[in-house]
């Protein structure tokens, strides 16, 4: 994901994706608003780029994520349209315990493993912020949409996995 100084993510000259191109959004029931509008800003971004096949899968919480792409992945691996890359979506707001530490370390070292043992990228667009305000800043705020930022990832990384493959 970018930050304020990445100029070039909002670019997209990836060259033209196939017209049937699949990718999963995974997301959490926690925080229901902000990971809401993330998905909207993820599939503006899609439907502008003419990406129609776009599924939403939701778990429970941000934990669980790993485990529904790694499992929507085995159940979809040999069909003849499956997913080109999965895009995890979640806001995790820092509380007054520990558990928020867990929490973010346990969906960043899932995500980063998909993305070393998966074959299509995984795209990390959790959240993790301190405040509810700090949530609402990434999501159209001061600090842009990572809902739109975790699309245009998705897309620049299958149009570099087809690169790859020629």
């Amino acid at each position: 994901m970018a930050s304020q100084g990445n100029t070039q993510l909002q670019h997209l000259a990836t060259g033209i994706l196939p017209p049937d191109a699949c990718v999963v959004i995974v997301k959490t029931e926690w925080n229901a608003a902000i990971v809401d509008e993330l998905e909207a800003g993820c599939r503006r971004v899609f439907e502008a780029q003419g990406i129609s096949n776009i599924e939403t899968l939701v778990v429970p919480g941000a934990v669980e994520i790993p485990f529904g792409i790694k499992n929507c992945w085995e159940s979809r691996k040999y069909r003849d349209i499956r997913p080109l890359a999965y895009i995890a979506l979640g806001c995790v707001i820092k509380g007054d315990t520990p558990h928020f530490d867990y929490v973010c370390q346990s969906v960043t070292y899932g995500i980063t493993q998909l993305n070393i043992q998966m074959p299509v990228p995984v795209i990390f667009g959790i959240l993790t912020v301190n405040t509810e305000q700090q949530a609402h800043e990434r999501i159209g705020g001061i600090h842009g949409h990572k809902g739109e930022e975790a699309a245009i990832t998705a897309i620049k990384m299958i149009s570099l996995q087809q690169q790859l493959k020629r």
